[in-house]
């Protein structure tokens, strides 16, 4: 595949996931536990773990002032914790999204990749999900949501981009969006 990325109106170049955040894009992958979080981290240790450079007096981290900035983050976007100690593998599933979300918040990121967003977290989580990023987008931040739940795509997209084994295979604006429109594309490599 090939293309060009822009951020803000400027052509930028990516060739690792470091070059990624450093334009200011998170990912928020499918797989939360091997590629989101580290569940055997407490929530705040996860919440700064993309920004660390920020966090350090000399050596030293500033606990100070992760505490503070993971309580903030904690409040902003409702995670379910009892403490800022608790380690992230006793949290729910949409607790531990809500987590990586956090993470690159906190490292600032403008535009926010959700792969499969909702995937393996309960009715309850997936609106406080939707929610959220409703919420970002009236913030400003851009999102690109993968996603293979129609139902999803149809509610919260404002545009869908269909692939087909690895190629745009069609373009929609959400009023042109139906099931049966976005199946036709992802049909038409096969």
């Amino acid at each position: 595949m090939k293309g060009e990325i822009f951020v803000n109106g400027e052509k930028v170049e990516i060739h690792s996931p470091s070059d990624a955040v450093k334009h200011g894009i998170g990912y928020l992958s499918e797989d939360r536990k091997t590629f989101g979080v580290a569940t055997g981290l407490s929530v705040r240790d996860n919440c700064v773990m993309a920004d660390l450079e920020n966090y350090r007096t000399g050596p030293l981290m500033n606990d100070k002032k992760i505490d503070a900035i993971a309580t903030e983050y904690i409040q902003k976007i409702a995670i379910k914790t009892p403490s800022l100690r608790q380690l992230v593998r006793n949290l729910s599933g949409g607790n531990q999204q809500k987590i990586v979300l956090a993470k690159w918040l906190i490292k600032r990121c403008n535009v926010l990749i959700f792969d499969e967003p909702t995937r393996g977290i309960d009715v309850g989580a997936k609106s406080e999900i939707y929610k959220l990023m409703n919420k970002l987008i009236e913030e400003g931040k851009s999102i690109i949501m993968i996603s293979s739940e129609m139902p999803e795509l149809l509610r919260m997209s404002d545009r869908i981009v269909v692939m087909s084994e690895g190629s745009i295979t069609g373009e929609l604006d959400i009023c042109d969006a139906t099931q049966t429109s976005i199946m036709t594309f992802a049909t038409m490599n096969m």
